[in-house]
């Protein structure tokens, strides 16, 4: 069975950098995932992906040795299975804010005694080029559970949140906290009550074992926030990246 590195490199503590693919198009995942990234997550959640276009993206991530992850659209047994059985290495549950939602989440992660999730068919062994009888051994070793905190609610019980055994990272979603906050959203938020946010739950974070990660705008705040501790490094996404280079030749075209 195929190790998960994002795995292997949280348990060492290095940072593991990825992006967001919001487009519905196993091509563009391709050509990302052939780009180098430890991790590349299809947001189910804010992006009009189904579960068989997901599956066809986990299948051209597959070619590299990029994690296929996935956002799952909300955080109940039955999104945390099927996403696996598709063939996901991992994923990154929304909006927690209870230590009872991190329990859910990691339970259904986690194939008996560990957890609740139940033995079926999918490409899963596929997807670890491995066969059915090896995934189901191993999985519960390779599969990587993010808490993402994006909520105050959840910052004021980041403790029971974090002490849940079995959560690989946590993750900060910087334009929702800064929203449940009354402040404006920002993926570069100058706000100092954010800041104050975030730095509380890197400190329960590291008291707990759980590598701490937030999303960025640029790669000069990536490096910042790793060389501060940070962990788990996401960085703009697809959208974003293309809207951007080209918005950039338009510009460089006009201004001639």
């Amino acid at each position: 069975m195929t190790p998960n590195p994002v795995k292997r490199k949280l348990k060492e503590g290095k940072a593991v950098i990825g992006t967001w693919l919001n487009l519905p198009d196993p091509f563009a995942a391709e050509a990302l995932a052939a780009l180098g990234f430890d991790w590349l997550v299809v947001d189910t959640e804010h992006s009009p992906i189904d579960l068989a276009v997901m599956a066809h993206m986990f299948q051209a991530i597959g070619r590299f040795p990029t994690a296929p992850m996935v956002r799952i659209p909300w955080n109940n047994e039955e999104n945390v299975k099927r996403v696996l059985d598709a063939g996901a290495w991992g994923f990154v549950a929304p909006n927690v804010k209870s230590r009872e939602e991190a329990e859910l989440v990691v339970a259904a992660a986690k194939y008996p005694p560990q957890g609740i999730r139940s033995l079926g068919g999918g490409r899963h062994s596929l997807s670890f080029k491995t066969d059915t009888a090896t995934y189901y051994q191993s999985a519960n070793d390779e599969i990587v559970v993010v808490l993402q905190i994006e909520h105050i609610d959840a910052v004021r019980k980041i403790d029971d949140i974090l002490s849940v055994p079995g959560a690989d990272a946590c993750f900060i979603g910087p334009n929702d906290l800064c929203a449940s906050m009354g402040l404006a959203p920002s993926l570069e938020p100058p706000h100092r009550e954010f800041e104050e946010a975030i730095q509380a739950i890197k400190r329960s974070a590291l008291k707990h074992g759980v590598p701490p990660g937030i999303h960025c705008a640029t790669p000069e705040t990536v490096n910042r926030r790793i060389a501060e501790g940070w962990r788990f490094m996401g960085i703009l996404g697809d959208v974003r990246f293309l809207t951007a280079g080209a918005k950039a030749a338009r510009d460089a075209i006009r201004a001639q």
